[in-house]
């Protein structure tokens, strides 16, 4: 089996775990490394026994797919020049700046026949993994993403930050359009908007109360699910996964006692998982798990909370 020949553009703090994990591959030939600062390049290439670049127009004729990991406001400047030279792209969430910055990448990526998969890495954590099958029909949603500030994901709000990644599982969770939408937040250490809170009616009755905050004291990365049948709960932290039922039993008369069950998933990866599917998609000519028009989809709406919150 030929290895698929891959490169890292941007290894920063992200990058570097995926220029590792490339490296550690089998099916990977981690070709080179590309950061605009020298040091940081040499010193990952090091690290994955690669080559350090600080041009990543070397590589438009010598790798099959890469990862880029560069601001917000470079995807699509890069994931085009990739996609338009026939290279599959593993894009960091979010998608790009605009709608129509992600159309067009989503437009060359299907006319190029390669595969544009979208960074929202919370999909691959093994609790939401384990939510096949146990998922019907979420009337209410309750999520937190809470954290400490760092400069890591500063250039952005903390809606495009953080909350995209709720926003990405729960329109994943619901299957159905956005009726209506209804945010307020606050900018507190910068200019953007450090705490956000969005209710999000969807057209077939679903509600979800998201709340995202970068200025928080403990990081917390809680959902909660409510259907007829179960109460669920997910802690993406700690890759907790609780589902409580109505059990066969009474508490009361006419009132059923509540089964739980837990699953601890203390030995997953998720970097991998991800970069196990992008490759597999490639390999295989299938869709992605998280394609291009999920990530539009959750860019979408994450600008729609954003101007309901004043920019």
């Amino acid at each position: 089996m030929d290895k698929i020949r891959t490169a890292v553009i941007g290894v920063g703090y992200l990058g570097r775990f995926h220029a590792q994990k490339y490296a550690a591959l089998d099916d990977s030939e981690l070709v080179a490394v590309v950061d605009i600062d020298p040091d940081t390049a040499a010193n990952v290439a090091k690290e994955c026994n690669t080559e350090a670049l600080s041009d990543y127009h070397e590589l438009l004729n010598k790798v099959d797919a890469v990862s880029i990991v560069v601001p917000t406001q470079l995807h699509h400047q890069v994931a085009e020049e990739f996609l338009d030279s026939g290279i599959h792209v593993l894009l960091e969430k979010p998608i790009t700046v605009t709608v129509a910055e992600a159309d067009a990448l989503i437009e060359i990526a299907r006319r190029k026949q390669r595969v544009l998969q979208v960074g929202h890495l919370e999909r691959f954590n093994s609790a939401v993994l384990a939510l096949e099958g146990v998922l019907k029909d979420p009337q209410f949603i309750e999520s937190h993403r809470l954290a400490p500030f760092t400069l890591r994901g500063a250039d952005v709000n903390v809606v495009l930050d953080l909350m995209i990644h709720d926003i990405d599982i729960i329109q994943k969770m619901v299957g159905s359009p956005i009726a209506s939408i209804d945010a307020k937040g606050g900018a507190v250490l910068t200019e953007e908007y450090d705490i956000a809170n969005a209710r999000i009616k969807f057209e077939n009755g679903c509600v979800a109360n998201v709340t995202a905050s970068r200025v928080s004291m403990k990081p917390q990365r809680k959902m909660r699910i409510f259907q007829p049948d179960a109460y669920i709960s997910i802690d993406f932290q700690n890759k907790i996964l609780s589902i409580h039922r109505k059990g066969e039993k009474e508490i009361f008369p006419g009132i059923p006692e509540i089964t739980s069950e837990e699953s601890v998933f203390e030995n997953s990866d998720a970097i991998m998982a991800e970069l196990r599917a992008f490759l597999d998609a490639i390999r295989n000519d299938t869709l992605p798990p998280v394609t291009g028009e999920d990530g539009r989809e959750a860019l979408k709406t994450a600008i729609d909370i954003s101007e309901q919150l004043g920019g």
